[in-house]
C-alpha cells in the first residue's frame, strides 16, 4: 500500500516541527563508539548544552557586578561618610604637631620651659610655697604635667600666655594677641574656656575695647589663685609629686 506524504517519518537527523510538519532544522549528531548515531540522543544533548549555558550566564552576569560593587565601595556612598573619612586624615595630619610646644595661633606656648635641671631643694621649696614653684620654669612643668592628669591645663596656659603678652610692645600687635588669647580662653565658645566670675569676665570685655598690655592682669590674678587654693593642694598629695620627691633624694648622695 501507498504511505502518503503525511504518514512520512522525519530523516534521521531532522527535528519535526511542532505541528508535525517535516521542516526541522538539521542537528550535528554524536556518533556511537561504533560509528552509529544513537536514536534520540542529539536532542538530549542539545538540552544538556541550552542548560550548561542557561546556568553558566548568570554567574558571568554577577561576577562584573560583584566587582563594580567592590570599586564603588572603596569609599563611602554617602557625602558625610566621605567627608566624614577625609576629616579624620586632615585630623590626623593636623594634630602631628611638633610635641615641644603648643600654638595658640600667634602665641606660642612650649609644652616644656627650657630650664636647669631642679635640684632636691628646689622640689622641697616647690611644697613648701605655691610662688615658689610658679617662679621657677622646672616648678611650672611639673605642674603643668600634673594639671595634664585632671583636664585643667588650659588654666596653665592661659597663665603662661598672659606673661607672654605683657612683654608686647607694638600696639598692633598687643590688639591681635588679646584677640587671640579671649578667644581661646576667655570666649564662652571656646573649647579652653578658663573659669571666671561675672566680674572679672565684664572688666575683661571692657578692656578689650582698646586692649593693652594689662588687659587681663584681673582674669590672670584669678585664674592664679584658682591654681592655688584648688589644684596646688591635691598636686602637693599626688603621686607626681611624691615621686619626684623621692627620685631626687634617692639620687642626692649623703653627706
Amino acid at each position: 500500500m501507498r504511505v502518503g506524504a503525511d504518514d512520512e517519518q522525519p530523516a534521521l537527523g531532522e527535528e519535526p516541527s511542532a505541528d508535525g510538519c517535516d521542516q526541522g532544522l538539521e542537528f550535528p549528531l554524536s556518533a556511537s563508539i561504533d560509528g552509529e548515531i544513537p536514536m534520540g540522543s542529539e536532542r538530549m544533548e542539545m538540552r544538556k548544552r541550552q542548560m550548561s549555558v542557561q546556568q553558566d550566564t548568570p554567574s558571568s552576569v554577577q561576577a562584573p557586578q560583584a566587582t563594580s560593587n567592590r570599586a564603588s565601595n572603596a569609599c563611602c556612598f554617602c557625602w558625610c561618610c566621605c567627608c566624614s573619612c577625609s576629616w579624620n586624615e586632615e585630623g590626623e595630619e593636623g594634630s602631628r604637631k611638633p610635641s615641644h610646644e603648643v600654638r595658640t595661633e600667634g602665641i606660642q606656648i612650649p609644652s616644656f620651659e627650657e630650664c636647669p635641671s631642679a635640684t632636691l631643694e628646689d622640689v622641697v621649696s616647690w611644697g613648701q610655697s605655691f610662688d615658689k614653684l610658679m617662679s621657677t620654669p622646672a616648678g611650672r612643668n611639673a605642674f603643668r604635667e600634673f594639671l595634664r592628669t585632671e583636664f585643667s591645663e588650659e588654666n596653665m596656659l592661659f597663665w603662661l600666655a598672659c606673661e607672654e603678652f605683657k612683654k608686647e610692645v607694638n600696639k598692633n600687635a598687643i590688639k591681635e594677641k588679646a584677640r587671640l588669647i579671649y578667644e581661646d580662653y576667655i570666649s564662652i565658645l571656646s573649647p579652653k574656656e578658663v573659669s571666671l566670675d561675672s566680674r572679672v569676665r565684664e572688666v575683661v570685655n571692657r578692656n578689650m575695647v582698646e586692649p593693652n598690655e594689662h588687659s587681663f592682669d584681673e582674669a590672670q590674678l584669678q585664674i592664679y589663685t584658682l591654681m592655688h587654693r584648688d589644684s596646688y593642694q591635691r598636686f602637693m598629695n599626688s603621686s607626681n609629686y611624691k615621686d619626684l620627691l623621692q627620685s631626687f633624694s634617692e639620687s642626692t648622695p649623703e653627706s
